[in-house]
C-alpha cells in the first residue's frame, strides 16, 4: 500500500476541516458600526503589508526557482516553488482568518467567558489546521509527484523545505519587525510620554500595533511552523534513505506519524472547553493532552504494522513527552502563577536597572532545562534506533503542529478582540472577559514559541545529521580536529548573535519612525487628547510598513549566504562545522530570547493586577521599559532565529553535492 496516498487524504481532512470552521466562524455576528470600522481599519493594515512582503518574496522566489531549475533540473525548481506557495497559502488564510476573527470574539464576549473562548479558538484552529495540512499535503503529494515521474531520488524534496523556509524567514522576520516596531513606538509615545492607557484609541499607532500581532503571532508563526513541519518530515526521509537505503518502510513512517498527528489535532480541537473552574489555561490544555494521548495510541499500531521492532514507537513517544515537557517548562518561566514571574516583578519594585538585570537574569536560566529535556531526548532516541530514531523523535513532536499552533493563534485573536473593545468603550464585563483572554494569549504565544524552538532544535539537529551522511556518501571525513571544522564552528556561533543583532536593529528603527510619527500627530492635529479629532491611523500603518520591509531584507538573506560563502570558499567540512555552532548557539539565544520577553511582559501585567502598586506605579513604570527590552526579543529576534537555524542547515544540505 502507498503510504503517500492516505498521508494525503489525512491532510486533506485537515484542510477541509480548516474551511468549514472558516465558513463556521464568518456566520457569527460582527457588532456594531464602530467596532466594524476598526476591524475594518485592522484587516486592511494587515492585507496591505502581507501583499506587499509577498509581492518582495515572490521576486525573491522567483530568482531562487529559476537558479535551482538551472543548476539541478526542474524537479528542484518546482519543488522549492511548492514549498514557498504553501507556506505563504497558509500564513495569508490563517492571518486573514484572525482578522475576521477578533470582531466576533469581541461581540461573543457580552454572552460570557465560554462564547468568547470558543470563537477565538475556533479562530486560531483554522491556522493551525491550514499549517498541519497543507505542510503534510506538500511533502505527500511531491513524493507522490516524483514518483509519478519515475524519479527513485527523493533529495529534491530538500528544495521543498528550502521553499517554506526561505518565507518562514521573510515572514518572522518582516512580521516580527512590524509588529515590534508598531508596538514599541506606540507605547513610548502613548503610554510613557502622554499617559494614556494601552489601546487607547486616541493614540495615533494603535492601529498599527493591532495590525502587527496578527501579521507577526499569526502569519509568522503559521510560516515558521509549516517549514519546520516540512524540514523535519524531508530531513527523516533523507536520512531513512540514506542510513537504510531500499526501505521503504522509513519513507511512509515520518507521513504518517504525521497523519495521526493531524487527525488526533482535530479530535483535540473538540476537548476545548471552560471547566467549572472558569480557568482558560486548563482548558487550552485539554486540548493539547488529548492530541497526545491520541496519537501515542494511534502510533503503537502503526508502528506494528511497518517495523518488527517497537524502539521506533517508543522514539516517537518520546517526541510527545517532549512536547508536553517543553510547555511546562515555558509555563513555569512565563506564567503569573510562579516564581519566576513574580520575583522579576518584584525585582521592577526597585527600578527600571534591577528590572532589565532581572530579566537578562532570567532569560539566561531558562535555557538550561529545555536544553536538558532535547539533550535527553537525543540520547535516548538514538540509543533507541540510530540517528532515524532521532528524526521520528522530532517528527513526532511536529505532528502535533495542528493543535499547538491553533492555541498559538488564539493569541492575536484575543488581543485585537480586547483592542477593539477598549476603542469603542464596551461595558466592564465585556472587558473583563477580553483581559483574561488576552492575559492567557500572552502565555500561550510564550509556550508555543518553546516548542517550536525546541523543534527546531530536533529538527535541525537531523538535517546536521543528513548533512554529514551526505558527507560519508562523498568519502569526506568530518572531526572536531580538522582546523576547517573548527573555523567553520566559530562563524556558525556568530551567525545567531549577528543575526539577531540586525533584528533588534531593525525593531529600533521601525520604533523610531512610528515615535516620529506619532508625536507629529500629536502635536499638529488639535483635539486628539480630548477626543474631539481622529488621528490618521492609516499614516502609522503605512510608514511602520515600510520601514519593516526594508529592514527585513539582510538578516533574512544572512542564513542563505553564508553557507555557501563558507561551503565553497574554506569547504564542506568548515561548513559542518557552522551547522554546528549555529545549532548550538542559535538554540541558546532562542530560547533565551523569547521566554526572558514573555516574562517581561507578564511581569508587567502581574503588576497591572494590582501588585506593588499596579498601573502608574514606578514599579509599572520599571516594568513598562522591561517589556519594552523585551518585546523585540520575544516576537522578533527570538522567534527568527528557528528558520534561520533551519535556513543555513538546508542550504548546506542542498549544495553538499558541489562541495568537496
Amino acid at each position: 500500500m502507498n503510504y503517500a496516498v492516505l498521508s494525503l487524504l489525512a491532510a486533506a481532512v485537515s484542510v477541509g476541516y480548516g474551511l468549514y470552521l472558516i465558513a463556521k466562524t464568518m456566520k457569527l455576528p460582527t457588532g456594531t458600526p464602530t467596532q466594524n470600522a476598526i476591524a475594518d481599519a485592522i484587516s486592511e493594515g494587515a492585507k496591505a503589508f502581507l501583499t506587499r512582503e509577498y509581492q518582495t518574496l515572490g521576486l525573491i522566489a522567483v530568482v531562487i526557482t529559476a537558479l535551482l531549475w538551472y543548476a539541478m533540473g526542474s524537479t528542484y525548481g518546482i519543488a522549492f516553488l511548492v514549498g514557498a506557495l504553501c507556506s505563504a497559502v497558509a500564513g495569508a488564510i490563517g492571518m486573514n482568518t484572525a482578522v475576521r476573527a477578533n470582531i466576533r470574539t469581541a461581540v461573543a464576549a457580552k454572552h460570557g467567558l465560554a462564547a468568547a473562548l470558543s470563537v477565538a479558538f475556533a479562530g486560531g484552529a483554522v491556522t493551525g489546521l491550514l499549517v498541519a495540512g497543507l505542510a503534510l499535503a506538500s511533502v505527500a503529494g511531491t513524493y507522490l509527484w516524483l514518483q509519478g515521474q519515475g524519479i527513485t531520488d527523493i533529495r529534491p524534496l530538500i528544495a521543498l523545505g528550502f521553499g517554506g523556509s526561505l518565507i518562514s524567514v521573510f515572514a518572522r522576520l518582516g512580521g516580527g519587525i512590524y509588529t515590534k516596531g508598531a508596538d514599541v513606538g506606540t507605547d513610548l509615545v502613548g503610554k510613557i510620554e502622554q499617559g494614556i492607557p494601552e489601546d487607547d484609541p486616541r493614540n495615533p499607532g494603535v492601529i498599527a500595533d493591532l495590525v502587527g500581532d496578527n501579521v507577526g503571532d499569526d502569519a509568522g508563526m503559521a510560516a515558521d511552523l509549516f517549514e519546520t513541519y516540512v524540514v523535519t518530515a524531508v530531513a527523516a526521509m533523507i536520512l531513512g534513505s540514506l542510513t537504510l537505503p531500499g526501505n521503504t518502510a522509513v519513507l511512509m513512517f515520518p507521513l504518517l506519524v504525521g497523519s495521526i498527528g493531524i487527525v488526533a489535532s482535530i479530535v483535540g480541537t473538540y476537548f476545548v472547553k471552560l471547566g467549572s473552574n472558569k480557568k482558560i489555561m486548563p482548558a487550552l490544555y485539554k486540548g493539547l493532552i488529548a492530541a497526545c494521548v491520541l496519537s501515542a495510541v494511534a502510533l503503537f499500531p502503526i508502528t506494528q504494522a511497518l517495523f518488527s521492532s517497537l524502539n521506533l514507537f517508543w522514539a516517537g513517544l518520546l517526541g510527545i513527552i517532549v512536547t508536553g515537557v517543553m510547555v511546562v517548562i515555558t509555563e513555569y518561566f512565563t506564567s503569573k502563577q510562579y516564581g519566576p514571574i513574580r520575583g522579576l516583578a518584584a525585582a521592577a519594585n526597585t527600578g527600571h536597572g534591577t528590572s532589565i538585570i532581572a530579566g537578562l537574569a532570567l532569560s539566561m536560566k531558562s535555557t538550561l532545562m529545555p536544553v536538558l529535556v532535547i539533550a535527553g531526548a537525543t540520547l535516548v532516541s538514538y540509543n533507541l534506533a540510530g540517528l532515524y530514531g532521532v528524526a521520528v523523535a522530532a517528527m513526532s513532536m511536529l505532528s502535533l503542529t495542528g493543535i499547538v499552533v491553533a492555541i498559538d493563534a488564539f493569541g492575536p485573536i484575543t488581543d485585537n478582540a480586547g483592542g477593539i473593545a477598549e476603542m469603542t468603550n464596551q461595558p466592564e464585563d465585556v472587558r473583563k472577559v477580553t483581559d483574561s483572554l488576552d492575559a492567557v494569549g500572552n502565555t500561550t504565544k510564550a509556550v508555543t514559541k518553546g516548542y517550536a524552538i525546541a523543534s527546531a532544535g530536533l529538527a535541525a539537529l537531523v538535517l546536521f545529521a543528513s548533512y554529514t551522511q551526505e558527507l560519508r556518501s562523498q568519502a569526506l571525513t568530518f572531526a572536531l580536529s580538522d582546523p576547517s571544522v573548527v573555523v567553520g564552528l566559530f562563524i556558525g556561533a556568530a551567525l545567531p548573535y549577528v543575526f539577531g543583532a540586525l533584528a533588534m536593529e531593525a525593531v529600533g528603527k521601525a520604533a523610531q519612525a512610528v515615535v516620529v510619527e506619532v508625536r507629529r500627530q500629536f502635536k499638529t492635529i488639535k483635539g486628539i487628547m480630548e477626543g474631539k479629532s481622529k488621528p490618521e491611523y492609516g499614516k502609522a500603518v503605512d510608514i511602520v510598513t515600510r520601514a519593516a520591509l526594508k529592514e527585513m531584507v539582510l538578516p533574512a538573506l544572512l542564513p542563505v549566504g553564508v553557507p555557501i560563502i563558507v561551503g565553497f570558499i574554506l569547504g564542506a567540512q568548515a561548513l559542518g562545522g557552522l551547522l554546528m555552532g549555529t545549532i548550538t548557539t542559535g538554540l541558546f539565544v532562542g530560547l533565551s530570547m523569547t521566554t526572558g520577553g514573555a516574562a517581561w511582559d507578564n511581569a508587567k501585567k502581574y503588576i497591572e493586577e494590582g501588585h506593588y502598586g499596579g498601573k502608574g506605579s514606578p514599579a509599572h513604570q520599571a516594568a513598562v521599559t522591561g517589556d519594552t527590552v523585551g518585546d523585540p526579543y520575544k516576537d522578533t529576534a527570538g522567534p527568527a532565529i528557528n528558520p534561520m537555524i533551519k535556513v543555513t542547515n538546508i542550504v548546506a544540505l542542498l549544495i553538499a553535492g558541489f562541495l568537496r
